[in-house]
């Protein structure tokens, strides 16, 4: 996500740093490398100007040059005007006064819009509602019946027909079966075009105008560029769009429309699809965004993924096993769930401030969770007694472990020789734990 601009940014900022002393040259320099990297990463010709245009206005009223911590202003000036592009703050979900609170999703054929359905009811059911889906894309019979796999997957009611209903009608229908079932949110999964037409616009009105919705998302592609700011103007000139999701952003994209929809649109982003699973759709915070850009991490991403990922008790059960050193293989599995639960291993560690300058980008693209598959498959071809007792695997349950998890006698025997560094590990900082205690007491 926006990995590209990061690093050039987080670059030019840390070779401001270096400088000490700032002169006006410098900054000029500076701000010529930050208007490249914005170009680069697809952001809106004006918005980078005018961003560069504050940034240098700002850093003029501040008096930085010749400041010893001018390098530390130029940085919170390029935050703050990252910030105020982006939105300032995250915007409240709009929930009806009387249920069922109806979301339309809108957007171009092949944005992601079905998919970004389920992912919506799925972080719903996480805020305690009880959502249902509309399948009114009857444009593609394919579009249906993947809507209803995916509401299965999220244990979600889906209406839809196949009749030759109006994509109107079927909503209205919907509505009323929504309130029967007595489900307090509605999303609306609606038809697509490759390209914005009369008849697509028609369609969205009338369906807008049938269950007269609460919010209207567009789902957009943020690998198509700059083509995201143009679709955005024009649905939202149609049906007064209230937030835009962009999805596909785990991928390889450059992200600068993220930058570009609201300053040019003035319709906020709302949501971002950071992976494939239904789980994989991440609230929009524009400052915890505009800290990643300049490389300052999202710790407060991280803790949220962390709360919703680890069950309290599990987690203070390992907790006494670690001070004792008796950890074990389950354990160890129980460990690469709660990872699993907060997502893809590469887009946690992203997250993490610095980690942009401090590790090659080659070396971040290439981690991923295969070498925890690996890892998992060797427990689990483990029997129940080898897991909570690592002494009793001899060379020939070695050997069948290896078989079993497809994996070579070698990477299991490392796997072994890491669970007891692990156990030595905590026993020695347990014994240190204590011994400080100790002398902290004495004091």
């Amino acid at each position: 996500m926006l990995d590209t601009l990061t690093r050039r940014l987080s670059g030019i900022l840390a070779n401001l740093r270096k400088s000490g002393r700032l002169t006006e040259d410098d900054v000029n320099e500076m701000l010529r490398e930050v208007r490249v990297a914005l170009l680069e990463a697809d952001v809106n010709f004006q918005v980078a100007k005018g961003l560069i245009a504050r940034v240098r206005e700002k850093a003029v009223g501040e008096e930085v040059y010749g400041s010893l911590t001018a390098d530390q202003t130029i940085i919170r000036i390029v935050r703050d005007e990252l910030t105020e592009i982006l939105g300032t703050e995250a915007v409240r979900f709009n929930f009806g006064s009387q249920p069922p609170t109806v979301i339309l999703m809108c957007g171009l054929q092949g944005s992601g819009k079905t998919t970004t359905s389920a992912k919506l009811a799925k972080w719903l059911i996480a805020q305690g509602k009880k959502p249902m889906l509309a399948a009114c894309d009857i444009q593609r019979p394919a579009a249906i019946k993947q809507l209803q796999v995916l509401g299965e997957q999220v244990d979600v009611p889906v209406y839809a027909k196949t009749d030759g209903t109006k994509p109107e009608v079927i909503a209205k229908e919907a509505l009323e079966r929504c309130r029967y079932l007595m489900r307090d949110a509605l999303i609306v999964d609606t038809a697509g075009r490759l390209t914005i037409d009369d008849d697509l616009m028609g369609e969205l009105r009338r369906v807008y105008e049938a269950v007269q919705p609460n919010e209207i998302f567009l789902v957009l592609d943020s690998t198509t560029g700059q083509e995201a700011v143009t679709v955005a103007k024009a649905f939202h000139e149609q049906v007064a769009v209230s937030g835009a999701i962009f999805t596909k952003l785990d991928g390889d994209t450059r992200g600068g429309a993220i930058l570009s929809v609201r300053a040019a649109t003035g319709v906020p982003v709302r949501f971002v699809g950071v992976g494939e699973q239904v789980d994989a759709l991440d609230v929009f915070h524009p400052d915890r965004m505009a800290q990643r850009i300049i490389g300052m991490g999202d710790i407060m991403g991280i803790i949220e993924r962390a709360e919703l990922a680890i069950d309290q008790d599990q987690a203070e059960a390992l907790e006494k096993k670690i001070g004792k050193g008796d950890l074990d293989f389950s354990d160890m599995l129980e460990q690469f769930k709660m990872m699993r639960k907060m997502g893809p291993l590469q887009n946690i560690m992203k997250m993490i401030p610095g980690m942009s300058s401090m590790v090659p980008e080659e070396a971040l693209d290439k981690i991923n969770d295969k070498d925890v598959n690996r890892i998992e498959a060797m427990i689990l071809s483990m029997t129940p007694k080898e897991r909570a007792n690592p002494d009793i695997i001899n060379g020939s349950r070695r050997k069948r472990i290896a078989a079993g998890s497809g994996t070579s006698i070698e990477e299991v025997n490392h796997l072994i020789r890491q669970l007891y560094d692990m156990r030595r590990g905590m026993k020695q900082l347990s014994k240190l734990q204590k011994q400080m205690a100790k002398l902290g007491k004495r004091r």
